[in-house]
C-alpha cells in the first residue's frame, strides 16, 4: 500500500501505461501539457513538481491550442502514444473543449483533466465557479459529457482508480476513442488515500487486430463478386491500421480503383497505379468521375461525412451498392450497407481470401487510365495557372470589379493553386503538412500528393480553425527529424496561432505557410455563390453608410511572427517564394512565410454537389436559383 494524493497516485499511474501492437511495445503517455491555474496547481501541479516520474511537462499558451497539440501528436503516431492536458477550473477547462470535440470526431486519443470545484463545496462560489441554481453537482465540465467518449467526477481520492483503468479502456478502443475527460475536484487533487500497490503496476494494453466475422466477410465477399466497376474508398481506418500496403496490394489483385477521404489520405501511395485521389465535395475529377458510374462501393475505415459522398448525391449509378469494413458498428452501417466489423488489414486479407475462391476480376478496361489522364491534365493547369493577360478568377462567384482593389493590395500577383504546386515540388518528400479548415482542405486534398505514408495530417472531421499550428507542433513533437508544414488561411491564424510561442519554447521548429486571402474566403465563396452578397467574410473597414464593405485591410503577419522570435518572409512574387522556401529550410527556429495570394484563385467544383441550408423564399433572384439549384441535387440525392 501507498500514501499518497489523488495527484501523486495520477502522475504514477500515468508513468506506468504501455500499448502493445503487432508486437511491439509502446510507452503511451508521453507527458502533460498545462496551462497552471490555481485550480489545478496546488494539486497535480504539486505532484508534477516533486515526482513527473519520466513524464515531461509542457506549457501550452492556450488550453485549446495545447489540447490540439496533443490530438495531432496521438494522431502522428497512430494513435499509440498520447499527451495528456491539464487546465485549471472555469475557463481554462471550457477552452479545451473545442478540441475534445475535434478528437472525439476524429478518432483521437486525447486525455483531458479540467480542475473542478470543491467537492466539500465549503468555499463555494469558489473563483472561476459556474454556479446552476437547479443544480449545485453541475459545473463546467458538464459541458465536456457530449463531446467525450468517456466522462468522470473524481469526488473522492480512491475513485481515480476506477477512472483510469476506464479512460484507458477508452483510449486504446480502436472502434471508439476519442476525448476522456476526468474532472478533478481541486480539493480533492490533495487529498489522500492509502493506494494498492497493484494500481501503479505495469499495464500494457493490447491493440489487436480483430478480423470481421467469416459470415460477414461472406456477404461483402459475394457483392463484390457481382459487380463490374467497384470503387475502394481508404478513410482514416486504413491509416491507423496501417492497412495501406494491403489495400494497395488488393486493389492491384481485383484491379480496383481507389479513391480517398481527407483523415485517409497519404495511407496508400499518391504514385499508386491505381489511386485516384481524393473523391466528393473536395475531391477531383478523377475519382467523381469513377464514383458516379460504380455498382459497388467499398468503404474502408470510412464515416461517410457528407463530404465523401457529396450529401449522398455522387454515387449515381441506379444499381449502386455498399459495404464497410470498419471497427466501429456504428460507422459500418452507414449508406444502408453490407458490413464487415473488424480491422481493416486482417479484414482486407480474408476478404482477398474469398474473392480468390471465385476468381474474381473488375470489368475496367481503360476507364481508371482515362480518368487519372483527365485529372493528370488538369493538375498541369493549377500549377502554371498565374496572373497574366488572360487571367480570370477560378471562382466566379463574386463581382469581378473588385479583383483590381485586391491585385493593388501589396502587389499581390499570386494564386494559390500555382502556389501550392510548388510547394509540394520544392519540400522534402517524408515533410509532414498538417490544415483543417478553409479552402485549404478541398486544394489540397485534390493537389497535394503523399508518397511517404502517414505524411498528410489533415483534421477536416471538425474543420477546426486553428487547428494548424497546433497540429503542426503536434506531429513535429511525434516525428521530430521530419520537417513539418503548417498550411493555413490568415483566417485561421488570427483564430489560434499561441502554440506557435511553445514551439520556439521548446526549440520544435514547424514552418508556417500562411494563405492571406484577406479574410474568410472559402466561407466567402460559398456566400455569394449561392446568391448572397459579401457579407462580413473579407476583412474590411466600414464604408460610409455602416457596412462592412470598406477598404480591405493590410495585415503584416509576418511582423506579428517575428515579434514571438521566428522566422518571417513576406511573398508577393514566385521569386520570393522560391526564396523563402529554400531559405526556411536552413533555419532551426519555426518560420512563417506570409503569402499574399489573390482570392478566388483556389480549386472548385469537379462534379459534386454540398448540401447547404439557402433559404427557400428571398427577394433577391440569385438566392432564387441558388435555391432552386439545391432542390434539384437535393431531388436526385439518397435519402439516407
Amino acid at each position: 500500500m501507498a500514501i499518497m494524493t489523488m495527484g501523486q497516485a495520477l502522475v504514477r499511474f500515468l508513468d506506468n501505461q504501455y500499448v502493445s501492437f503487432d508486437g511491439v511495445e509502446t510507452k503511451f503517455v508521453e507527458g502533460i501539457f498545462t496551462v497552471f491555474g490555481h485550480g489545478i496547481v496546488c494539486g497535480l501541479g504539486q505532484a508534477l513538481d516533486e515526482n513527473p516520474g519520466s513524464l515531461k511537462v509542457l506549457q501550452g499558451k492556450n488550453e485549446q491550442g495545447m489540447a490540439h497539440v496533443a490530438a495531432s501528436f496521438a494522431k502522428q503516431n497512430n494513435r499509440r502514444k498520447i499527451i495528456a492536458c491539464a487546465s485549471s477550473i472555469g475557463p481554462g477547462a471550457c477552452n479545451m473543449i473545442t478540441a475534445a470535440a475535434t478528437a472525439t470526431v476524429n478518432n483521437v486519443p486525447l486525455l483531458l483533466f479540467p480542475a473542478d470545484t470543491f467537492a466539500i463545496r465549503q468555499p463555494d462560489p469558489v473563483l472561476q465557479q459556474f454556479e446552476q441554481p437547479y443544480s449545485l453537482a453541475v459545473t463546467t465540465n458538464d459541458a465536456y459529457k457530449p463531446v467525450c467518449r468517456y466522462w468522470d467526477r473524481i469526488t473522492r481520492p480512491e475513485q481515480i482508480m476506477s477512472a483510469m483503468i476506464n479512460a484507458m479502456r477508452v483510449l486504446t478502443d480502436q472502434a471508439n476513442c476519442g476525448a476522456v475527460c476526468i474532472s478533478l475536484c481541486q480539493d480533492v487533487e490533495g487529498e489522500s488515500y492509502d493506494y494498492p500497490e497493484s494500481f501503479f503496476a505495469k499495464r500494457v494494453h493490447k491493440i489487436v487486430r480483430t478480423p470481421a466475422a467469416e459470415e460477414e466477410v461472406a456477404d461483402i465477399a459475394a457483392v463484390i463478386a457481382a459487380s463490374k466497376k467497384p470503387l475502394l474508398i481508404a478513410g482514416g481506418g486504413v491509416r491507423y491500421s496501417e492497412a495501406g500496403a494491403a489495400v494497395e496490394d488488393f486493389a492491384v489483385k481485383f484491379n480496383i480503383p481507389i479513391a480517398e477521404t481527407q483523415n485517409g489520405k497519404s495511407a496508400v501511395l499518391s504514385s499508386h497505379c491505381l489511386n485516384l485521389g481524393g473523391v466528393g465535395v473536395t475531391g477531383n475529377a478523377a475519382a467523381n468521375m469513377i464514383a458516379k458510374e460504380a455498382d459497388v462501393i467499398i468503404g474502408v475505415g470510412t464515416r461517410f461525412s457528407d463530404f465523401t459522398t457529396a450529401s449522398k448525391s455522387l454515387f449515381q449509378n441506379p444499381e449502386v451498392k455498399f459495404v464497410t469494413i470498419n471497427t466501429d458498428r456504428f460507422d459500418a452501417y452507414k449508406m444502408d450497407s453490407v458490413k464487415a466489423v473488424g480491422d481493416a488489414k486482417a479484414t482486407i486479407a480474408k476478404l482477398e481470401a474469398e474473392l480468390d475462391k471465385v476468381f474474381y476480376k473488375t470489368a475496367y478496361t481503360d476507364e481508371i487510365i482515362t480518368a487519372k489522364a483527365v485529372w493528370d491534365a488538369e493538375m498541369k493547369k493549377l500549377a502554371s495557372y498565374c496572373v497574366d493577360d488572360a487571367f480570370e478568377p477560378l471562382i466566379k462567384a463574386r463581382d469581378e470589379s473588385t479583383i483590381p482593389e485586391m491585385q493593388d493590395l501589396y502587389g499581390r500577383g499570386l494564386t494559390q493553386t500555382q502556389v501550392l504546386a510548388y510547394i509540394r515540388e520544392n519540400i522534402a518528400a517524408d515533410a509532414i503538412a498538417v490544415a483543417a479548415a478553409g479552402s485549404l482542405p478541398g486544394c489540397m486534398q485534390r493537389m497535394w500528393t503523399s508518397d511517404v505514408r502517414d505524411t498528410y495530417n489533415m483534421e477536416y472531421g471538425y474543420s477546426c480553425m486553428g487547428y494548424e499550428i497546433a497540429g503542426a507542433l503536434g506531429s513535429k513533437m511525434a516525428e521530430p527529424d521530419r520537417e513539418v508544414y503548417a498550411f493555413c488561411g490568415d483566417g485561421s491564424y488570427l483564430m489560434l496561432h499561441s502554440e506557435l510561442v511553445t514551439s520556439i519554447q521548446e526549440n520544435m521548429k514547424i514552418n508556417v505557410l500562411l494563405f492571406d486571402n484577406i479574410g474568410f474566403g472559402c466561407i466567402n465563396n460559398l456566400q455569394m455563390s449561392n446568391g448572397m452578397g459579401n457579407l462580413a467574410t473579407e476583412f474590411r473597414k466600414r464604408d460610409e453608410n455602416g457596412n462592412l464593405l470598406g477598404d480591405l485591410m493590410k495585415i503584416d503577419y509576418a511582423m506579428n511572427a517575428a515579434a514571438y522570435g521566428a522566422k518571417t518572409y513576406t511573398v508577393t512574387t514566385m521569386d520570393e517564394l522560391k526564396f523563402a522556401l529554400e531559405d526556411s529550410k536552413k533555419q532551426t527556429v519555426s518560420t512563417l512565410i506570409d503569402i499574399k495570394v489573390l482570392p478566388k484563385t483556389m480549386t472548385d467544383g469537379y462534379g459534386a454537389w454540398w448540401n447547404v441550408g439557402i433559404a427557400s423564399v428571398s427577394q433577391k433572384q440569385s438566392v432564387q436559383a441558388a435555391y432552386k439549384n439545391k432542390k434539384e441535387n437535393f431531388d436526385k440525392a439518397r435519402k439516407y
